[in-house]
């Protein structure tokens, strides 16, 4: 979508349309593509005409040409046991991405950017799922722990007090 408003109108016009579109401001732009913000500030806003390399990395964030993935939001050390794993969904693959956070905003956080970067659901703790839908359109799921490994915690608990 963001090419073609680029040919039908201007690309200040279609950047602006597109962040707006998507609720993005030029610095996650830059944070995202790894174009510099003076950069992307002198070409929004006329200042300069961007270099087609720097459009292909626009488009490129704003419509990935990879397969949409699955995120799961959880500390680091179970991400680890998640890296490189695939969902199969009707015959199409969907990458697991993981998402660290170790706090309720860092999981708030990481949610809206699993959502922006093209997530097709989100697996997350169960204390983060009631708000974590209240602010996504893709289905969350819960991450429900085995009940060996609340009995593993309480040892370990137990070992410690």
């Amino acid at each position: 979508m963001f090419l073609r408003r680029v040919v039908e109108t201007t690309f200040q016009n279609a950047l602006a349309e597109e962040l707006e579109r998507r609720d993005m401001t030029i610095r996650e732009l830059s944070n995202r593509t790894g174009i510099p913000l003076p950069t992307l500030y002198k070409c929004s806003s006329g200042e300069r005409d961007p270099r087609l390399s720097t459009v292909r990395r626009i488009a490129e964030a704003f419509e990935p040409k990879q397969a949409r993935s699955v995120a799961v939001i959880a500390a680091r050390f179970l991400l680890d046991e998640v890296a490189g794993l695939t969902v199969e969904v009707r015959g199409r693959p969907y990458p697991v991405r993981g998402y660290p956070a170790n706090s309720l905003e860092e999981c708030i956080v990481a949610a809206v950017r699993a959502e922006k970067e093209g997530a097709a659901a989100i697996v997350c703790a169960p204390v983060l799922a009631s708000i974590v839908e209240r602010i996504v359109d893709i289905p969350v799921v819960i991450l429900k722990p085995k009940a060996e490994t609340v009995t593993e915690a309480l040892e370990a608990a137990r070992r410690r007090l």
